[in-house]
């Protein structure tokens, strides 16, 4: 039965991934909630019945009441039949209506939502540009994805649950008292209009408050795990108590946002008890006042005590479920922010996977300032042969980093373009443009698994072996063979923690060169690949990554030239501009920029302060 209800909507079902979601709330819910249409209309007619089972029982409780006024023998005899089905409504179609009501509610909508709007939301998220990822927390990023999806499903559940319910219900009270008598809707009536202006009053107020709320837990999430992803850096400088600080200020934003809400919610609860006195002083006076007349029956003064004495427990839970209603609207509101922002770096519509042949690299009238109108590069035209080698050097901020994050298409150019054999890679799909190029980084950050699964992210249908391979000629194998993490798994199944803390730099560096080595792309990006490397290690490892390039088209960023000393040609970068270019000897003959770079080498590294002056 459960697996029943559990699997009438597939989560994870085909769906268009759009680049521009919804940026209005219920347009962005709808789109969530299209798999759902046909549940919601059973759960929708399930409320309505629920609510009308519970309606008549009040009016039948009420025909008891005037049945007891007759001979308890004749009450059986002309009423026997009628009691038994009764009781057996109440026994059984009663449990099984209530059943299946939850079984929609628990086991199809509430599971299969949440997992589909965090799916999706986070399939959107990923889809982002490096750079949209720059610009926020990541810690923010997560709460976002973590929160919206029990905050939607949580609203729809209560619109089922209470709002559809308790509106089913309200009717059907009506209807009761009216046909007991009509005059005993007058109160009740008005009554409505008086619980109507206090729902708009809370509504209208508590949306903006929950969602000033959701805004500041979200701003501690980041504050939190920003502080503990660079826990190194807090303990190094030794700075709790400034992180503490940092956390106290959006922690205390978050209190006073959380109070604001609070008062909202004590007024309402207040005003609800005062508006639910008035309904039963109303409602039950009034009917009294009618049985005194002779107008009513004693049965209709009990169904309207028993009505008006469940509607006085109902409404606080209605009025809690229509603020909550909107809470997890304000929620939702709070998560759009990132979930509905659109993608701001897409394939073209007409985009084609990349066309491997020779490995020619082509850069025209390249210029990219990222939005500023300065630095980064200025104007770059360069053509690297299929199978070159290119050194790449040059001062902090020259814009090495920006030409090998737009050979990657992390950005796009603002102006130029960059050709692989002869095809602009704006025009083709970003996964199989960094399919064919293989980076190494200088942060060589890894991910929280264990070293198979960082090694096998370069190829994942390698084989064990082509995998060992990988790391023997990354100088790898030995070290990992040591390796145990805390739950005692070892060598290749041991987990190297988040960023890949648990290891050295140069251990890091080298599982990040194997996972390369096993991607054997024809295109090689080195950024200061061997940085973190002893002295004997990186001689070993120049041997693999000389073997590496051959028969790829290499860049490769240093600020060791003695790294880049045997490349094909080198280029000189300073200020957006290549302001140099040739071999080794020919740079030095020149006398120029590189020339000076060489001289200033202290201990083979670049000394950027004297170079500046």
């Amino acid at each position: 039965m459960f697996k029943f209800f559990e699997t009438l909507v597939d989560p994870y079902c085909d769906h268009l991934d759009e680049d521009v979601p919804p940026t209005k709330l219920w347009p962005f819910m709808a789109r969530y909630m299209r798999p759902f249409r046909s549940v919601f209309v059973a759960a929708t007619l399930m409320s309505i019945v629920v609510a009308a089972v519970e309606i008549g029982l009040i009016a039948y409780m009420g025909r008891i009441v005037d049945l007891l006024a007759k001979e308890p023998t004749q009450v059986w005899a002309d009423h026997g039949s009628e009691l038994i089905i009764v009781a057996l409504v109440v026994l059984f179609i009663r449990p099984l209506l209530q059943a299946v009501d939850v079984l929609i509610l628990n086991n199809t909508v509430l599971p299969n939502l949440g997992t589909l709007i965090r799916w999706r939301a986070h399939k959107h998220v990923l889809r982002q540009s490096v750079g949209w990822f720059e610009n926020d927390f990541a810690g923010r990023i997560a709460n976002r994805i973590m929160q919206t999806p029990p905050a939607a499903g949580e609203a729809v559940f209560q619109v089922f649950d209470a709002i559809t319910f308790s509106l089913a219900y309200l009717i059907g009270a009506a209807i009761l008292l009216m046909d007991a008598d009509p005059r005993l809707l007058l109160p009740m009536l008005a009554w409505i209009v008086l619980y109507g202006c206090l729902v708009k009053w809370t509504v209208k107020r508590v949306g903006p408050a929950s969602k000033a709320a959701s805004d500041a837990r979200s701003k501690v999430t980041g504050r939190v795990v920003d502080a503990y992803t660079n826990i190194h850096s807090v303990k190094l400088f030794a700075h709790n108590n400034r992180e503490l600080e940092y956390a106290k200020e959006s922690i205390e934003e978050s209190r006073q946002t959380f109070q604001v809400e609070m008062r909202i919610f004590t007024l309402m609860d207040f005003m609800l008890v005062v508006l639910n006195g008035l309904l039963i002083v109303a409602v039950v006076g009034w009917a009294i006042w009618l049985w005194m007349q002779g107008s009513a029956s004693v049965g209709v003064v009990a169904a309207a005590t028993a009505l008006t004495l469940r509607l006085n427990a109902m409404t606080g839970w209605i009025m809690w479920a229509l603020t909550s209603f909107f809470r997890q609207l304000g929620v939702v509101a709070e998560g759009m922010e990132t979930i509905a922002q659109p993608i701001d770096l897409v394939d073209s519509p007409a985009a084609k996977s990349l066309q491997m042949s020779d490995g020619k690299l082509e850069i025209q009238n390249l210029s990219h300032h990222y939005g500023r109108g300065s630095g980064g590069l200025d104007q770059i035209s360069l053509t690297i042969n299929p199978g070159e080698k290119i050194g790449l050097i040059g001062r902090s901020g020259a814009g090495k980093s920006t030409l090998v994050k737009l050979l990657l298409r992390f950005y796009d150019v603002e102006s130029g373009r960059i050709l692989i054999d002869g095809q602009d890679i704006s025009q083709v799909r970003q996964d199989s443009l960094r399919d064919v190029i293989g980076m190494v980084q200088q942060d060589s950050s890894l991910l929280h698994r264990s070293v198979r699964d960082n090694i096998l992210y370069g190829r994942p249908d390698a084989s064990e072996d082509d995998m060992i391979a990988a790391a023997k000629k990354a100088e790898a194998h030995e070290f990992i063979g040591d390796l145990q993490d805390p739950e005692g798994r070892q060598g290749y199944e041991a987990h190297v923690g988040e960023r890949g803390v648990k290891l050295s730099g140069g251990q890091r560096q080298r599982i990040t060169l194997a996972r390369v080595i096993l991607k054997d792309a024809p295109i090689l990006l080195l950024d200061e690949a061997t940085s973190a490397l002893d002295s004997e290690v990186e001689a070993a490892i120049q041997e693999t990554l000389y073997g590496m390039m051959q028969g790829k088209t290499v860049i490769a960023i240093a600020h060791r030239l003695s790294t880049i000393a045997q490349m094909d040609r080198i280029l000189v970068l300073d200020q957006g501009h290549i302001v140099e270019q040739g071999t080794h000897s020919e740079l030095l003959g020149l006398g120029g920029v590189y020339a000076g770079f060489w001289q200033r080498q202290s201990g083979g590294f670049l000394n950027a302060d004297e170079a500046a002056e």
